[in-house]
């Protein structure tokens, strides 16, 4: 790592916002503490996650995209940094698609118009893909909720794992609850043994729904790439959606489209370039116990 500092890039899809750092030509350590330094929005350049661009050596692959949540906890997937770094990629080789590797696997970006259009492959609807702490055999809907027994707030949310665990509740009205007062709960409720991202959605038509989201490691979000795909795979499974569907988040929309014949989900959404600027050394500094 140069002594200088270590350069990145803001980024960010509908508010969504990341610090990228291109760790393809030099060596740049990143842990859990590391991460919460550079996400920290008063002492650091603050952002919802820190990705990291590696080097990759399977056929194919442009590069692999490590995911640091701001709390410095790691995913496996994140659909607005996807469009991100895809962007960034295609520009690179000035070619209008990239193959990216995550923890998730591998994902495919392509450019669509003035946006981009990520292949976010297959939801997992099976219980312990997801996973939950005990069977459910209808993840359309399961057992988990807020409020009196017979009366609750919100209840029975749809459950699926789209690179990371989602848990969709339906409602008429976002603001029935405080989600960034239920989320941490929620989120780290035992039916999660991994956590889960926690959204709200209000079904408008079948062609529409409104989003709001507790995403697991980073809190309240503009908008959660992988969120919009989970709502809009359930909402068409329980037969409120269409397969297509316009999700509004906070930031704005996205357009997903969950494909019949292979069942894979495509997002395709904006992106936008922030600034650019460089980490100090110290940043990186691995502190000894």
């Amino acid at each position: 790592m140069n002594a200088a500092g270590v350069p990145f890039r803001k980024m960010n899809g509908l508010g969504n916002d990341f610090v990228i750092i291109d760790a393809r030509g030099r060596d740049v350590p990143m842990t859990a503490e590391i991460a919460r330094r550079i996400g920290d929005r008063e002492n650091g350049v603050g952002c919802d996650q820190i990705i990291v661009l590696r080097a990759d050596d399977v056929d194919g692959v442009d590069a692999f995209m490590e995911i640091w949540n701001r709390d410095g906890s790691q995913v496996g997937a994140c659909g607005n940094a996807t469009r991100c770094v895809g962007d960034i990629l295609m520009k690179e080789k000035g070619e209008e698609s990239a193959v990216i590797r995550t923890r998730a696997g591998i994902l495919t970006a392509r450019r669509d118009g003035e946006m981009v259009q990520v292949n976010m492959g297959r939801p997992k609807f099976g219980w312990q893909d997801i996973p939950l702490a005990e069977e459910f055999r209808d993840t359309r809907g399961i057992e988990l909720q807020i409020g009196p027994i017979d009366d609750p707030v919100i209840h029975t949310p749809s459950v699926v794992n789209v690179g990371n665990p989602h848990a969709v509740f339906w409602v008429d009205d976002l603001d029935v609850i405080d989600l960034g007062a239920a989320g941490p709960l929620l989120e780290n409720h035992p039916v999660f043994p991994e956590g889960a991202n926690i959204s709200l959605a209000k079904v408008h038509s079948p062609e529409h729904i409104e989003l709001k989201v507790w995403e697991r490691g980073a809190g309240l979000t503009k908008a959660c790439g992988t969120a919009a795909c989970a709502a809009a795979v359930c909402g068409a499974r329980k037969g409120l959606t269409n397969r297509r569907v316009r999700v509004t988040l906070p930031g704005g929309d996205l357009f997903i489209h969950w494909r019949e014949d292979d069942d894979a989900i495509l997002m395709t959404g904006p992106v936008e370039h922030e600034f650019e600027g460089t980490l100090p050394a110290e940043t990186f500094a691995i502190r000894m116990a």
